[in-house]
């Protein structure tokens, strides 16, 4: 199976993950990237390399269509939330052609890329997440301090603000477009990283604590075999019909946890969930190759501690 992953960008852990896999299988797999950007550093670290256009333009299934003929993909890896509706409204145009897509059907990628219909998912299914409110119900004057706001739509923590007082509120409903204000969330930020087989059942779940957050990834983080993280986990993906990976994350303050996202894809600092003993591109890999996964929730060290830093590559 040759693998074409995405939007590569800085996703090299990603990369080396899928070739390590691929490389392990012993039947010449191959590893393919691609990048609207031509400076993605990722586009670099695979075997082969395609410039392409964004997600939105009308050319870019055409272009898909055309690496997968070129390279003989059997499976496509999508990396951005831009690219997820695209690619699960298509999934069965690319399966009827031979193409697997790690993606999840069109309706969870559409909850989870609204953090609204994010909330209101939470809320149906009982688990705990902060009030959440859009520009015209937030109740000012009645409301209390701090919150948080950011886009309605939107990743990596962009035009995402703490809010310390109606000043700040105002100024922010008129400067995000079509944004959600929640209750500041106080304690310590998790990620839960999740993978479910092929008919939405969860065979893998690892909480790891965020310490050190740059530019909405993880720098530095540390596993934690967390009972309550990893049932939650569980529920969430499986109440969603999340096919392959998701990450999920929530605020632990003591007793409470609270819940606020969901992203259908691998995270940014997967590397600490596959160091860890969760290895998600075999699970890809496997999961269109075999007729089911076993389950290994709960199944990877306790403790890993991550710290990253950069590296540069010259072309």
């Amino acid at each position: 199976m040759n693998v074409l992953i995405t939007a590569a960008s800085r996703r090299i852990a990603l990369i080396r993950g899928f070739q390590k896999t691929l490389s392990e299988a012993g039947n010449g797999g191959r590893v393919v990237t691609s990048d609207a950007d031509p400076l993605s550093p990722g586009l670099y670290l695979a075997e082969k390399h395609y410039i392409v256009p964004l997600s939105s333009s009308p050319a870019y299934k055409d272009t898909i269509w055309n690496i997968c003929r070129e390279e003989k993909i059997g499976l496509i890896v999508p990396t951005i939330d831009e690219e997820l509706p695209f690619f699960g409204s298509h999934k069965e145009e690319f399966k009827m052609g031979g193409v697997e897509v790690l993606v999840s059907g069109t309706r969870t990628c559409e909850i989870c890329n609204d953090k609204f219909l994010t909330y209101q998912f939470f809320v149906e299914n009982d688990i705990p997440t902060p009030r959440t409110w859009l520009r015209n119900e937030v109740p000012l004057g009645d409301i209390a301090y701090p919150l948080f706001i950011k886009p309605r739509c939107g990743r990596g923590s962009v035009n995402a603000f703490p809010v310390r007082n109606e000043k700040e509120l105002l100024f922010f409903l008129g400067y995000i477009s079509d944004p959600i204000v929640q209750p500041f969330l106080q304690g310590r930020e998790f990620t839960i990283d999740a993978f479910c087989d092929r008919n939405g059942r969860c065979v893998s779940v690892v909480p790891r604590e965020r310490l050190w957050i740059r530019a909405g990834v993880c720098d530095k983080g540390r596993t934690v075999k967390d009972k309550r993280l990893i049932d939650y986990g569980a529920k969430i993906v499986e109440k969603l019909r999340v096919i392959g990976p998701a990450n999920i994350q929530c605020k632990v303050n003591g007793d409470e946890i609270m819940f606020f996202e969901i992203n259908p894809r691998f995270s940014g600092a997967i590397q600490l969930t596959m160091e860890a003993g969760a290895d998600f591109p075999l699970f890809a890999v496997k999961m269109f190759n075999q007729p089911g996964l076993e389950p290994v929730i709960g199944k990877f060290k306790d403790g890993i501690t991550m710290l990253s830093y950069e590296e540069s590559l010259y072309i």
